[in-house]
């Protein structure tokens, strides 16, 4: 009998994957291929969603290629994505009206703004779970439609599609034009900050109040069922499209934080802390968000997230901005050439400040240098800043939740860093543990499309398969916690803006 395995899609912010799980939940094969950033305007950031396509595609031939398999040694296909990103395409050619905006786009911040100036910030978090801010994807479907010509007549009629990106490649992958599915799951749905995730469907009152036509919305599907079946002339085999979720709450899943009260943390251009609050969703009182984090069946799974725009972010920086060094991994050499900060504390507010404090406006701050500060400063204050941001979302998650948490699991790129995830340990007072397959985001694409087709039995039985690589247990004395803590804080206020 042929070996059989899942594909799992993982298309990031700034590459796109292809990885092959064997039925043990262990890569088999990985393809990966960056695409462009495109920054048309200071604070505007955008994908070409053709380009996102094709590096999509040539991924999936590279890793089938590498493991010398044959589609039909496939039997599902599992999506994960980065989220809030806004796609706008012609349902009849094919063609995006205009470029992706992705999350990290801040030029609908004064919209937001406006909202909660407006009073309606409480509306919005009670409907969606969000707060109201550029990051989401509404306020990017609002400004393609009132910008790009023939947009809102075409939107109107019912002549174009939206989709965070999970949607546009569903649609390709199914046959595009004529044929491909225009459909999303509830954990990118939660994102847009148009879903109603009480009544689990788009909001009509939401809609009205954007002026975005519920023509252009996907429907809404569970996570962990079949979509629809690739169609051979687009990937030259077929197989279910059958497992669909946000990047964040799949690695959630693949971290198998399936109890109540377990918490994972992703380390990527951003970071994204998840905890998982069980089936009711809790509404924060700390400015975190309320997400879905997934449905397998019937079972809705909430979250309450925190998000952090800049993370593995601030280290590319040093990169490419700095030039201090020739690429991420060196970060932690870098950082290792000095004892500590050196009194060096780095807000990295290149793009405003996420949760828990959601200030669009907040710009990058750099305080403590001296003569003697060296590239190695830098680069510690730089990691430690992400620990930092990390630990603020920590403590809003345990007073919103009502309680503490022992350890945390980790993920991403910058999960591999050993003296970031020490610090980390450090500063939260709690144990960090990296797992053993650090693929978390692609592997929980792959479960939730593999429990679809019967390829995994259960939950139960993916608990089997998670084990960790290393536990990072707390060892600085409290006092210089403290002083960490108290530094970091008035970097922080520093870095706010004014009318913070």
């Amino acid at each position: 009998m042929r070996t059989k395995y899942i594909l799992a899609l993982d298309q990031g912010t700034t590459s796109s994957r292809a990885i092959l799980f064997d039925d043990r939940g262990q890569v088999v094969s990985m393809a990966k291929k960056e695409f462009r950033q495109l920054y048309p305007r200071s604070g505007w950031v955008e994908h070409d969603p053709l380009e996102i396509w094709s590096s999509q595609m040539s991924v999936i031939s590279e890793a089938t290629a590498r493991a010398g398999i044959e589609g039909r040694d496939i039997v599902a296909l599992g999506i994960t994505n980065q989220r809030e990103t806004a796609v706008i395409w012609d349902r009849h050619t094919g063609k995006p009206v205009y470029n992706a905006i992705v999350w990290q786009d801040r030029r609908t911040a004064d919209i937001c703004d406006g909202l909660i100036n407006d009073g309606l910030d409480g509306l919005i978090q009670s409907r969606t779970g969000l707060v109201p801010d550029a990051y989401f994807s509404a306020t990017k479907i609002r400004w393609i439609i009132d910008n790009i010509p023939g947009v809102k007549q075409k939107a109107t009629e019912g002549d174009l599609c939206f989709g965070t990106v999970d949607s546009w490649l569903l649609w390709k992958l199914t046959g595009g034009p004529g044929k491909g599915i225009h459909a999303t799951d509830v954990s990118n749905a939660s994102r847009t900050m148009l879903y109603n995730i009480n009544t689990l469907e788009w909001d009509d009152e939401l809609h009205k109040l954007f002026n975005i036509p519920r023509k252009l919305m996907p429907e809404v599907r569970s996570c962990s069922e079949i979509y629809g079946m690739t169609d051979s002339g687009v990937t030259g085999f077929t197989v279910p499209v059958a497992g669909i979720a946000g990047d964040q709450q799949a690695s959630l899943f693949g971290q198998l934080c399936v109890d109540e009260g377990m918490v994972k943390n992703t380390y990527g251009t951003g970071c994204f802390m998840i905890l998982n609050t069980g089936s009711s969703p809790v509404m924060s009182k700390n400015k975190l968000l309320t997400t879905i984090a997934w449905q397998v069946g019937d079972e809705i799974v909430y979250g309450l997230e925190g998000s952090v725009f800049i993370a593995g972010a601030a280290v590319q920086w040093l990169r490419d901005g700095l030039g201090i060094i020739p690429d991420s991994p060196s970060s932690e050499a870098l950082a290792l050439t000095v004892e500590d900060n050196g009194g060096v504390y780095f807000v990295p507010a290149l793009s405003g400040l996420g949760a828990p404090w959601w200030d669009p406006h907040a710009r990058g701050t750099i305080t403590g240098i001296t003569r003697g500060t060296t590239k190695g400063h830098f680069a510690r204050a730089a990691l430690e800043s992400i620990a930092f941001q990390v630990r603020d979302v920590l403590i809003a998650m345990e007073t919103d939740f009502g309680r503490g948490f022992s350890e945390i699991r980790v993920d991403g790129g910058a999960s591999a860093n050993n003296l970031l995830l020490q610090f980390q340990s450090d500063i939260l007072g709690a144990e960090v543990i990296r797992p053993a397959v650090m693929e978390t985001t692609a592997l929980g694409a792959a479960y939730l499309a593999g429990l679809a087709i019967g390829f995994w039995d259960s939950i139960s039985e993916l608990k089997k398969h998670w084990s960790p690589d290393r536990v990072f247990s707390p060892a600085m004395d409290k006092s210089t916690v403290e002083t960490h803590i108290r530094n970091w804080q008035q970097a922080l206020k520093k870095a706010m803006s004014p009318e913070r």
